[in-house]
């Protein structure tokens, strides 16, 4: 039986909303400003065309492919020996022009869903389930109210999917960082897959939450205004990649991953150029300890559509899916599949932190729940930014 105790929390919630509007982006003009394609894994000369760097050819052949063929599609071949999944094997060579503004409004969303079954596997931990929260348009212009949070687009063997992303600081490349926080399973197929293909981050996706008639006729800046980001190298959980599947299963403790990006042109870092990037929080609070957290996302499946940001705050609960795996983070939020990989906030110290991700949620979108980030996701992030974050 769905919990109907309705949750109070206006003041946390207020709180956490006004703060998050405090990431005001930076305005960038001019050459800095990176535009509509992007590079991940690609080096520039001056006539800024793509250069797929040696290293990354070199893995491609080590695998049977050949780049140009990748590019002209090859990359659609999703045979199990053709798709890679060991921690190793992620590439990712930029393929220019592939996201068109109208094949991002198509994407799908990876939906996440958890049976009734598992929902109620250790209710001994799980609290009860929380009264949905019906999630909130954020305000426009998006760079003025939530600056860190985007889209993250990637193809799959079921088409092309989209998920949410939210920028983080790195902590040694302060104020440059180009490192993207989002789901295990938004880079990841989990025990029965591999890496997903072509993976781009677009910070600010319709900043001024245009509709879909309207976007119809909106420039390549209206819908990406600081371009599009491609993974040069991305990371995730062993146990999502060894026991995540298509309703989270085991790896869903663990669904979380980390994406470093590079842009198509321009010198300047993902956080310079939006502006603003948050600190993650590895602490991984009790859920009785805190007060509030928010989610933000780009929710894709009906009713909504995947073209604008929403937001749902409420104070969390415990969901518990086995006794031997970690507890996760829920809260009641209405937002559907798309607003996977976006990140969870809450307030430390009068600052915004990241504390999670959308993860899983039921097939009634009536609340969400993510992992609570510890020791492993916190050893994730510093070896991505020590060996990939001065890239």
């Amino acid at each position: 039986m769905r919990s109907s105790r309705r949750r109070r929390t206006f003041l946390a919630a207020t709180g956490l909303v006004a703060v998050l509007a405090l990431s005001a982006t930076a305005c960038n003009s001019g050459d800095d400003k990176a535009s509509g394609g992007s590079t991940a894994s690609s080096s520039q000369s001056g006539d800024d065309k793509i250069r797929i760097p040696d290293d990354i050819k070199d893995k491609l052949k080590e695998h049977g492919i050949d780049v140009d063929q990748w590019a002209n599609g090859g990359w659609k071949n999703w045979d199990k020996d053709k798709w890679l999944s060991e921690a190793k094997d992620f590439v990712n060579p930029v393929i220019e022009g592939l996201w068109k503004p109208e094949r991002m409004k198509s994407a799908k969303d990876p939906d996440k869903t958890i049976s009734a079954k598992d929902a109620a596997a250790d209710q001994g931990i799980s609290d009860p389930d929380p009264a949905p929260v019906d999630a909130k348009a954020e305000k426009t212009p998006y760079h003025d109210h939530a600056a860190p949070v985007g889209k993250v687009f990637f193809d799959s063997p079921e088409g092309s999917m989209v998920c949410s992303g939210t920028v983080i600081k790195d902590v040694n490349h302060p104020g440059e960082s180009n490192l993207v926080w989002t789901a295990g399973h938004c880079v990841h197929a989990g025990k029965k897959g591999g890496w997903y293909r072509n993976i781009a981050f677009v910070p600010s996706y319709n900043d001024q939450g245009k509709s879909e008639s309207e976007l119809g006729s909106a420039t390549a800046s209206e819908i990406a205004p600081y371009g599009q980001w491609w993974a040069d190298w991305a990371s995730t959980s062993n146990e999502w990649i060894s026991g995540g599947d298509e309703t989270g299963g085991a790896g869903a403790p663990y669904d979380y991953a980390v994406l470093h990006v590079k842009p198509e042109q321009g010198t300047k870092s993902l956080e310079e150029t939006v502006g603003n990037a948050l600190d993650v929080d590895f602490s991984a609070p009790s859920a009785q300890d805190v007060s509030a957290m928010g989610a933000w996302g780009y929710p894709a499946a009906p009713p909504y559509n995947g073209l604008n940001m929403f937001k749902c705050v409420d104070k969390p609960g415990r969901l518990s899916l086995d006794p031997t795996l970690p507890t996760m983070y829920r809260i009641g939020c209405t937002m559907t599949g798309g607003s996977s990989g976006g990140g969870w906030f809450r307030v430390v110290d009068g600052e915004t932190k990241l504390v999670s991700n959308t993860s899983i949620g039921p097939s009634d979108n009536t609340w969400l729940a993510g992992p609570q980030l510890g020791k492993g996701a916190e050893q994730l992030y510093e070896t991505m930014s020590k060996e990939y974050g001065g890239q």
